[in-house]
């Protein structure tokens, strides 16, 4: 029978837990043994007791359970120390962050361990229900309309009262990916006037029936990706995109920043000159902070106070929302896995595009397309 582990977060600040009462009792009926480490899930509101309910067996010692399992189910990336301890020939899901840890990734094809990183599932219509990214930026959108009304000093919607009329607030969308169409939908509920930026045009009719206004760039083309990302762009784009920019930022109550290009530094689309321009009083939430940020100001994790603007830079905001990010991120490994279990077995189907666009490594060689360059290169300067 195979054993799969579900460790603790360890690292500061995670919430989440990689797998739920509701996936453990379909992992027991599919017939894995489950092991969770004690107290793994009571961060994100799930009691040893529920799991242990359904079929999981608790554990104390996090190396000895890791050194004995099949597969390991985590959120974040392991610590050095968590990936040594990993049984060779074992099965990792995670996000791994690969494009900023290489030498894990040369650890885990080291140790023969084959690793799924889940931010790289592909953006395919068969792959939705394994996408964390979207099932996570989705809840940091929601999170981050609310982390902006909570240090703004207005109302977001339209007030009637006795006493005259407040006027709704405006908010400024940088991005209009899951995160950014989240944020619209929320600061739209509770009454805001939402104007949406993206250098895709191909966004415009989707924010447009969210209920936002969307920020024409018609003279700068497009800048559409493969999978439904942007594409990186040129300099001379961004400074265009940024003269437009700046006359709504300066508008703005609240500004949310969502835009990131897979395995390359946010682009910069707040600079200081932007944000001296906004209003005292208006709020910035940078969720590309991870990736440098999309506001030159945004300082990871912490809060940022210039000419009056606040700017907040969460780096891991779904994990504030930890019962249900978990709920979706459990749900999404599960999907994954399956894949890879046939008659009680665990194999890895390498002519599955969904399988094979999220592997990371495998059978000691790193497969990823995008990254096995990336460490030969480091290799090659070493």
């Amino acid at each position: 029978m195979a054993r799969i582990f579900v460790p603790q977060e360890t690292r500061p600040g995670e919430r989440r837990v990689a797998a739920t009462p509701e996936t453990v009792k379909k992992l027991v009926g599919a017939g894995f043994e489950v092991e969770i480490q004690r107290g793994a899930g009571v961060a994100a509101g799930y009691s040893d007791g529920a799991y242990e309910a359904l079929g999981a067996s608790l554990v104390t010692s996090a190396p000895a359970a890791s050194a004995s399992a099949d597969v390991v189910l985590r959120v974040a990336a392991p610590s050095d120390a968590e990936a040594a301890s990993l049984k060779e020939g074992s099965i990792l899901f995670a996000l791994l962050d690969p494009y900023r840890n290489l030498g894990l990734v040369r650890r885990l094809a080291e140790r023969s361990v084959t690793s799924f990183a889940m931010e790289l599932v592909p953006r395919t219509t068969r792959a939705q229900a394994m996408d964390v990214l979207s099932s996570q930026a989705s809840i940091a959108g929601y999170k981050s309309v609310l982390l902006a009304a909570n240090h703004l000093g207005k109302h977001l919607p339209l007030m009637m009262t006795a006493a005259g009329t407040v006027q709704p607030s405006r908010v400024v969308i940088l991005g209009a990916g899951v995160a950014g169409l989240q944020a619209l939908a929320t600061a739209k509920r509770l009454g805001a006037i939402v104007e949406v930026s993206d250098v895709r045009a191909a966004v415009k009719e989707q924010v447009e029936s969210l209920g936002g206004r969307f920020i024409d760039l018609p003279e700068l083309g497009t800048a559409d990706g493969a999978g439904g990302y942007a594409k990186e762009v040129t300099r001379e784009f961004l400074d265009k995109q940024r003269e437009i920019l700046k006359a709504r930022v300066a508008l703005a109550d609240v500004v949310i920043a969502t835009a990131q290009v897979p395995g390359k530094k946010a682009p910069v689309l707040l600079p200081r000159d932007m944000v001296e321009a906004m209003k005292p009083g208006s709020v910035i939430v940078d969720l590309a902070a991870s990736t440098g940020g999309n506001c030159e100001l945004t300082r990871a994790d912490e809060e940022v106070h210039h000419h009056g603007v606040t700017i907040l830079g969460p780096s891991n905001l779904a994990a504030t929302v930890a019962t249900d990010a978990s709920l979706l991120y459990a749900r999404n490994v599960l999907n994954l896995l399956v894949l890879l279990w046939k008659d009680k077995q665990l194999s890895v189907p390498l002519d599955d595009e969904v399988v094979a666009g999220t592997l990371l490594t495998h059978a000691g060689e790193i497969r990823h397309p995008a990254i096995a360059p990336l460490l030969l290169d480091t290799a090659v300067r070493a």
